[in-house]
């Protein structure tokens, strides 16, 4: 089975920069380790709370790291990360009988009735633990790098905690019940024994191998921060080597050193965890403005599906009754009844049209465009509305220029606009009282060869802090708008290479002005067919 792959240290190559880090690293504890040599034998004075302190920290540090690496384990379920988490975990528990055991540390002679040479023996079971796991660590990734675990992740931690746990109370009470039958590596409380020597060189040995072996074998960020960790405690073993008495320089920076070696990792995974939360976090966000994007954009669709379809669809209604009406007269008006169906056919014809064109709008679909008369657009656009002008009372103008060019585009799309246009202009006169209401639309060239349609009105206007406003999406004026159909019609004016802008008129009414670019001109230069939908969406 192969290992899933996953932006974990434990996993992921280290960058450029992680390897310059580590040198760096590498290099302070150097120099702190030189210049810690020259006064490795200066003896200071002694601090009973020292021990306790240091240890507590060795604690945690290694608990909180064997539980991070359970967590890697968790997820990868390589033999490597379990073995070298158990490690850290034995490193842990062996720290705390070493500390109840000291003398002075808790009690004047050490805890557990421990003899002379308990705690000495503690500290080199402990102080060995550390560069023997990453031993076991680095040969297990050399022969068994894809071998994962079988069975439940619990249940293998479950187990590792308790062989751990057992195995560090075995030794914890052979070496306080039985320290007689050791050697000695201590005379009194703060002289070494001559056996001293032969230990702490083979605690430099396996440091050296240590360092070794993950130097050979490092593929991971997790294993460029154990071989900082070894070279770290290839230093801590040196200053035991160099130890005269206890409570000396090199005493106190052996402890200093471990302290800095187990926290190494520490640090490292716990930056891990926080880049892999914020990470995780971020996407979550990500995740959701997508969704809140998805729902606007379904919003936005539904909203102006039903803002274009319902002026044919009241059209509809408005001629079937109409034609029930003729039908229903004594005797029948057929004629009447005839003209009054065949308008409803053709708002039928207009529904579907507005269907296909916001379709259209919000795919990004292609659809060829055609040489268009826009005076003959607008012509049509106000005989569709002459009905409601007419129960209005609003007089129709038009201005229209028959020199104006062609424009290449879609009739149904531009035909929406300008109803669309139209009708919030009959809106905005219908409370228009003491004067007459005049709807006026005029079309010219612009000033590029184009054309510009203007679609004015004498009504309430546009308070000029909505100017801007009033092609966002979901903004209306309006108690009953939806506020999409003037974002909708800005971006098939757009889509068309032209703009659709807003001003207002004196003291009441507004004005919009529509430019098109003409035939030849959108063919070269505009994109050809693609229909724009980030205004709308």
């Amino acid at each position: 089975m192969a290992q899933p792959q996953t932006p974990l240290i434990s996993s992921v190559p280290p960058s450029r920069t992680e390897r310059r880090a580590a040198f760096v690293t590498a290099a302070l504890l150097l120099v702190v380790f030189l210049s810690v040599l020259p006064f490795a034998n200066v003896r200071l004075e002694r601090l009973d709370v020292f021990l306790p302190i240091v240890a507590t920290i060795l604690f945690l540090t290694d608990l909180i790291s064997a539980t991070f690496l359970y967590a890697h384990f968790a997820i990868l379920r390589t033999w490597p990360l379990r073995l070298l988490a158990g490690g850290y975990l034995f490193c842990a528990l062996i720290i705390i009988p070493y500390a109840l055991t000291f003398p002075g540390a808790f009690a004047p002679n050490g805890l557990f009735n421990a003899g002379l040479q308990t705690s000495p023996w503690l500290f080199t079971v402990w102080h060995m633990a550390l560069p023997t796991t990453i031993i076991v660590y680095a040969i297990a990734w050399h022969f068994t790098p894809q071998r994962v675990v079988r069975g439940s992740v619990a249940t293998a931690i479950t187990a590792d905690v308790c062989i751990v746990a057992a195995a560090v109370c075995v030794i914890t009470w052979f070496l306080t019940a039985h320290e007689n039958v050791v050697p000695r590596l201590i005379v009194t409380e703060t002289d070494p024994a001559v056996f001293v020597t032969f230990v702490s060189a083979f605690m430099m040995m396996v440091a050296i191998a240590a360092l070794l072996f993950i130097w050979f074998s490092q593929r991971s960020v997790l294993d460029l921060s154990l071989l900082i960790v070894a070279l770290a405690w290839l230093f801590s073993s040196i200053l035991v080597n160099l130890v005269d008495t206890r409570f000396d320089v090199a005493w106190y920076s052996n402890r200093v050193f471990a302290v800095v070696s187990d926290s190494l990792v520490l640090l490292v995974l716990l930056a891990e965890s926080t880049m892999l939360y914020a990470g995780l976090a971020l996407s979550a966000l990500a995740r959701q403005s997508e969704r809140d994007s998805r729902l606007i954009s379904m919003n936005v669709v539904s909203a102006a599906m039903a803002h274009e379809i319902r002026q044919p669809l009241t059209a509809i209604a408005s001629n079937a009754g109409a034609g029930l009406n003729w039908i229903n007269k004594v005797p029948p008006d057929l004629g009447r009844a005839r003209r009054a169906y065949e308008r409803i056919i053709s708002d039928i014809d207009r529904v579907n049209e507005v269907i296909q064109s916001i379709r259209d709008i919000f795919s990004g679909s292609e659809r060829p465009k055609t040489p268009i008369n826009t005076n003959q657009i607008i012509r049509e656009t106000v005989a569709l509305t002459r009905e409601e002008t007419e129960s209005r009372k609003i007089a129709i103008e038009l201005d229209l220029n028959e020199t104006i060019p062609t424009v290449l585009g879609h009739q149904g799309q531009l035909r929406q606009v300008l109803l669309n246009l139209v009708g919030n202009a009959i809106e905005a006169m219908r409370h228009t009282n003491g004067r007459s209401r005049l709807l006026r639309i005029k079309s010219e060239p612009d000033e590029r060869g184009g054309i510009a349609v203007f679609v004015e009105d004498n009504g309430t206007g546009i308070a000029p802090e909505n100017t801007e406003r009033i092609f966002d999406v979901f903004f209306t004026t309006r108690s009953d708008g939806m506020g999409v159909g003037l974002a909708v019609c800005r971006s098939i004016v757009e889509a068309h290479g032209g703009t659709l802008s807003v001003a207002r008129t004196g003291n009441e009414g507004s004005v919009f002005r529509i430019t098109l670019p003409q035939s030849q001109h959108l063919e070269t230069e505009a994109s050809p067919t693609r229909v724009r939908t980030q205004d709308v969406r």
